[in-house]
C-alpha cells in the first residue's frame, strides 16, 4: 500500500500567453490578445483548482511554479490574487518555493515588487542567449543587454533566488560562442542555471523549417564540455541533466518532478500527476485552447484523465529519477510505485552492463549510464533491446 501523504505535492500553474511564439517552442503558448484577460483567467484558475483541491487534503504544497507562456505579462496584482486564492484552498508547507517565469523584455521594477509582495520567492528568466543575432533567430523579444538590466531591477527589488535559462546547440554556434553566453550569465551571479540543448520538437516552426547550420555531433560534444567546465569553475554543481546550482539552491519544484513526486496542474494545457491510496497513479491533462479551457474551468469537462498502466510505472519512474546525477534513495521506488529494484525488468541488465550502480541505498546511473542516459532509461521499457555500452 502506498501512502499518498508521504509523497511530496507541488502545484503547476500555466499562463499561456506570450508577446509572440518562438520558432523552437513546443509549449502550449499563444500570442497574447490586445487586452490580456487577467481577471477572467485568474478566476478560471481558481475554479480549476477547486476540482483538484481535495487531492491536496493533508498534503501541503512544497512548491508552486507559475510557467507559460510568459507569466510576467501578468501584473503583480493578478499574481497576488492568484496566490491568495491558492492559499484559501490548499495548505502551503513552511518555506514553500514559489517560482515565476519571466521574460527579460517584460521586466519592470514595480512588477518585481508586486510579485514579491504576492509571495513569489524565486524567479526564472528565459534568456536563452546573450548574442543579439542569435536571439533574433530564436524569435526572442529581448536583446542581450536587456538581461543585465532585468536582473539588476530584480535584485534592486529584493529578489534573492534567481535562475537563468540558456540554450546551446544553437544555429551556427561553436564552443567559443557557448562559452561567451555562459560567461555573461555567470557574471550576473544567478543562484541557478538551466542549460538546455536546442531540440527540434514536432509541430514547431524549426521542425518544419530546420536551420541548416545546426552544430554537428562533435561540436555539440565540445559545447557540452564547455558547459560542464565553465559551470564547475564558477561553483555551480550539475545536479540534473540540464540543471546547475549554487549549494542549497536546487529547484525544489523540479526536484519533485524528477523524484516522481505528485503535482497538481491548473490552466490551459497543464499536465498533473497524483497518487491514490490504493497505489493507482493518474495523470490529468487540461484542455489546451485557452478560451475553451476558460469556458470549462471548474467542471470535469476541463480535463481528460488516464490511469498510468502498472507496466509503465518503472519506465516513468526511471525516466525522471535517473536524470538526477546523485540519483534518488532506493526507498523512493517503494514509496512512489510500490516496487523493489529486483522486481524491475531491466534492473539486473543495467547493473551487469555497467549503466547502473548496484548501490544498496541509491538508484543512480554510472558515469557511462549517465552519458548514454536514453539507453539506460530504455532498459525499463517493455521488450526494449539496449546496446551494451560497457
Amino acid at each position: 500500500m502506498i501512502d499518498p501523504a508521504a509523497i511530496p505535492l507541488s502545484l503547476y500553474v500555466h499562463l499561456p500567453w506570450c508577446v509572440r511564439k518562438c520558432p523552437y517552442c513546443d509549449f502550449n503558448s499563444h500570442q497574447k490578445p490586445a487586452e490580456l484577460p487577467e481577471a477572467a483567467y485568474v478566476d478560471a484558475l481558481l475554479a480549476d483548482l477547486r476540482l483538484d483541491a481535495p487531492l491536496a487534503a493533508g498534503r501541503p504544497l512544497t512548491s508552486i511554479f507559475i510557467g507559460g507562456g510568459t507569466p510576467s505579462l501578468f501584473s503583480g496584482a493578478a499574481i497576488g490574487r492568484l496566490l491568495d486564492g491558492v492559499r484559501t484552498q490548499v495548505d502551503l508547507a513552511p518555506g514553500c518555493e514559489i517560482t515565476l517565469e519571466c521574460n527579460p523584455g517584460t521586466a519592470e521594477f514595480d512588477r518585481f515588487e508586486g510579485y514579491l509582495s504576492a509571495g513569489v520567492n524565486r524567479f526564472s528568466f528565459g534568456v536563452q542567449s546573450f548574442d543579439d543575432a542569435m536571439l533574433k533567430r530564436l524569435g526572442r523579444i529581448h536583446g542581450g543587454d536587456e538581461v543585465g538590466r532585468a536582473v539588476a531591477l530584480a535584485r534592486q527589488a529584493g529578489v534573492g533566488n534567481l535562475n537563468i535559462d540558456l540554450m546551446h546547440g544553437l544555429p551556427g554556434q561553436d564552443p567559443a560562442m557557448a562559452r561567451a553566453d555562459l560567461d555573461a550569465a555567470i557574471e550576473l551571479a544567478p543562484e541557478h542555471l538551466s542549460c538546455y540543448q536546442l531540440t527540434l520538437e514536432p509541430g514547431t516552426v524549426f521542425a518544419r523549417f530546420p536551420p541548416q547550420d545546426l552544430p554537428d555531433e562533435d561540436t555539440l560534444d565540445a559545447i557540452v564540455e564547455v558547459v560542464e567546465e565553465v559551470t564547475a569553475a564558477a561553483g555551480y554543481e550539475r545536479y540534473e541533466v540540464s540543471a546547475y546550482a549554487r549549494p542549497g539552491r536546487q529547484s525544489l519544484h523540479n526536484l519533485n518532478y524528477w523524484s516522481f513526486g505528485d503535482y497538481l496542474a491548473i490552466g490551459a494545457g497543464a499536465h498533473g500527476k497524483y497518487t491514490l491510496a490504493d497505489g493507482e497513479i493518474r495523470r490529468r491533462e487540461r484542455e489546451r485552447v485557452p478560451s475553451r479551457w476558460q469556458g470549462r474551468a471548474g467542471s470535469a469537462e476541463a480535463f481528460s484523465e488516464r490511469v498510468v498502466a502498472s507496466d509503465d510505472l518503472p519506465f516513468e519512474f526511471m525516466l525522471n529519477a535517473l536524470r538526477l546525477r546523485a540519483g534518488v534513495p532506493r526507498d523512493f521506488l517503494r514509496e512512489r510505485i510500490g516496487r523493489e529494484t529486483g522486481e524491475l525488468r531491466g534492473w539486473r541488465a543495467g547493473v551487469e552492463r555497467g549503466l547502473l550502480l548496484d548501490d544498496v541505498q541509491t538508484i543512480v546511473a554510472s558515469d557511462v549510464g549517465y552519458r548514454f542516459l536514453n539507453d539506460t532509461v530504455a532498459l525499463f521499457l517493455h521488450g526494449a533491446a539496449v546496446p551494451d555500452r560497457s
